[in-house]
């Protein structure tokens, strides 16, 4: 995050603030139709159970952190990436309760104070320093903007790794299972891409369009783990967001190498 935000200043920030249509767009294809996404994916891959329950929770996950990260490698509109992923996650502990409970009839524990400061130190503070350094000193960071997409590249291979790992044991563990689940996140992240498609109807500008791709495709799986956690659910609940935590870190690189030769 803080990374990303040293590509664009204060006044970038304002521009994306004077059209707050953009973030409400977000907002509804994030927490709406992935929502319905998610759990209709759940019923058609598990039909019932803790997977399938699952599957409906990462549906309706926020966008995931490193969504700017990549809407940056695909030479996106980075500032409004930042901003509409700043906003959806941090009304994520009251929306997400909210959703999974008339979707399921399960409610969650939600540590609303813990999970607000936690992502305010991942997403506010990083963001804020950076856009402040760009704004302040914009000479001497724009002095090495070419070297921000290749630092990017190399903190989100070691997210990648940082997720592939812990998570290795229970993917084998599932055996030839895990393919069922790896493709029913593969298609709540496909569904995401096309949903962001539908964007196109009313923005034509092709970097804010970029910046949609992965706001809407991309979830931010960390948070499945501590609503359930502290909910006192079973943990397989947790799962397809693991799965799709390393689905999403592969078809994303892929998607922003396409969208900046296209660009």
């Amino acid at each position: 995050m803080f990374v990303i935000s040293l590509t664009f200043d204060a006044k970038a920030v304002k521009l994306v603030l004077k059209r707050p249509n953009r973030q409400l767009w977000a907002l509804f294809l994030v927490y709406g139709p992935m929502s319905l996404a998610g759990w209709l994916t759940g019923r058609l891959f598990f039909g019932s159970g803790h997977l399938a329950t699952g599957q409906t929770l990462l549906g309706t996950l926020p966008t995931d952190v490193s969504a700017p990260l990549l809407v940056l490698l695909a030479r996106g509109n980075v500032a409004l990436a930042a901003v509409l992923n700043a906003v959806n996650t941090l009304l994520a502990p009251f929306i997400v309760p909210f959703l999974f409970l008339l979707l399921t009839g399960v409610e969650l524990a939600v540590p609303v104070t813990l999970i607000i400061v936690e992502l305010i130190f991942i997403v506010v503070v990083p963001t804020i320093a950076g856009v402040y350094l760009r704004t302040r000193f914009p000479r001497q960071i724009m002095r090495y903007d070419h070297s921000y997409a290749a630092l990017g590249s190399a903190v989100y291979l070691c997210l990648l790794l940082s997720v592939v790992g812990p998570n290795a044991e229970t993917i084998i563990n599932y055996g030839w299972y895990a393919v069922i689940i790896a493709l029913a996140a593969l298609s709540l992240n496909l569904i995401g891409y096309a949903l962001a498609y539908t964007t196109k109807l009313f923005i034509i500008d092709k970097e804010e369009l970029i910046a949609y791709f992965f706001i809407v495709s991309k979830k931010e799986f960390s948070i499945a783990a501590a609503f359930v956690v502290a909910s006192g659910l079973p943990r397989e609940i947790a799962i397809p967001a693991a799965f799709f935590a390393v689905i999403q870190m592969i078809t994303s690189p892929l998607a922003a190498k396409l969208l900046s030769k296209r660009r």
